[in-house]
């Protein structure tokens, strides 16, 4: 019998993580809800506690509805193992943790996520763990910037809020060179729009808050490890009691489910808002990696497979009532913090009051615009009518 023909990602995200025969035939793997497990015997039981049952020995780990989804997320990212969190930034945190200990350094993109600089700034920092900030477009080069005690280079590309696309491949191989990890927070990309073990990172981490749910309705976070770093991660995240639930998991196993079709359709949306607001004279500059000729899509291109609905929009100089004004009378684009949900989303964004490393300036107000499912069609309308308010 010849091997089976792999399937496309498309296909995968249907399929992984689901087997109906363990579950009465159910297509998706109900949610189970326990905290005891009973054993039948004290041979059982004890060998429960030494470790060596093969199933599960307490409700804090092991749940089918939990483990379906670490192994789905870990098989279509090309991981080793995965872990489920309680929420994208437990996910950052905890693998941060887990693979640092009091003396090491850690290098972190100037580009990155606010709350995960918070806990660099105030936790690592309190366990006695270095932290520096890079510039996120040092490519190669950021192997100046490493100490002998580097232990870990953090990514995020592009960033949240200012859509500076790294050169991980070539960031991984220069860590790598110098004995460090490459951590990556990979939730613009997502497992289906960056192959991040096959460019060189060692830990992959999700908001799947994001578009993995896909509906705004959870909190959910996952760790992508490789075979390395997965007994490091795997002993801190049982050590810590750290668990995610059975019904947040269900309901990211059901987003995954669509994840391929809506990111097509909120890329398709994007690249059309993105041009048609290009061609504005209230618009200074849209970033967004995937629209030919903004910054980063060269890098975009070459590393990525897929794209979202997140990217960035530099407005020409307007005073902050009149952009204000705009924001209050949207009617589509609702203002939260979130994206990657099926709403469209708009606030104002400040890149330049956190950088530390590199200096960031829009020149103009600048807005972080997420694109929903709506028919693009409305939202841009919604977006005419905002410009129209700015104009006074």
């Amino acid at each position: 019998m010849s091997e089976e023909r792999e399937r496309k990602p498309d296909t995968e995200v249907a399929h992984l993580g689901r087997n109906p025969r363990r579950h009465l035939g159910a297509v998706n793997t109900p949610v189970y809800r326990a905290s005891t497990i009973l054993f039948d015997s004290v041979a059982e039981l004890e060998a429960a506690a030494r470790g060596e049952s093969p199933g599960v020995t307490y409700g804090l780990h092991g749940l089918p509805t939990v483990t379906d989804l670490q192994e789905a997320i870990a098989e279509l990212e090309g991981g080793h193992a995965a872990l489920a969190v309680p929420s994208g930034l437990a996910a950052i945190t905890l693998a941060l943790l887990a693979v640092t200990r009091a003396g090491d350094h850690v290098l972190v993109t100037d580009s990155v996520y606010g709350p995960t600089r918070r806990f660099c700034d105030h936790e690592l920092a309190r366990f006695g763990i270095e932290v520096s900030y890079y510039d996120p477009l040092a490519g190669e080069a950021i192997e100046s910037d490493m100490r002998t005690n580097t232990r870990v280079v953090f990514v995020e590309s592009p960033g949240s809020l200012s859509f500076e696309v790294q050169d991980v491949p070539a960031i991984a191989a220069a860590a790598h060179r110098q004995g460090a990890l490459v951590l990556m927070d990979n939730t613009w990309g997502t497992p289906l729009g960056f192959p991040s073990f096959a460019r060189g990172v060692d830990l992959s981490v999700h908001a799947a808050t994001k578009y993995i749910g896909g509906h705004s309705d959870v909190l959910n976070g996952l760790i992508v490890c490789n075979e390395a770093t997965y007994p490091l991660v795997w002993r801190l995240w049982t050590d810590m009691g750290v668990s995610a639930s059975s019904d947040d998991c269900f309901l990211a196993l059901r987003g995954l489910r669509t994840l391929a079709v809506r990111l097509q359709r909120h890329t398709r949306s994007a690249l059309a808002i993105a041009q048609w607001l290009r061609g504005r004279a209230e618009v200074d500059e849209v970033i967004f990696p995937a629209l030919p000729g903004s910054r980063g899509h060269a890098l975009w291109k070459r590393d990525f497979t897929g794209a979202c609905g997140l990217f960035g929009v530099i407005l020409t100089p307007a005073e902050k009532a009149r952009v204000d004004a705009m924001l209050d009378g949207m009617r589509l684009f609702k203002m939260g913090w979130s994206w990657g949900g099926f709403e469209s989303l708009i606030i104002p964004a400040y890149p330049e009051r956190i950088r530390t490393a590199t200096r960031w300036s829009a020149g103009g107000p600048y807005l972080r615009l997420h694109v929903g499912l709506e028919h693009p069609d409305d939202l841009i309308s919604d977006i005419d009518e905002g410009l129209g308010r700015l104009r006074g």
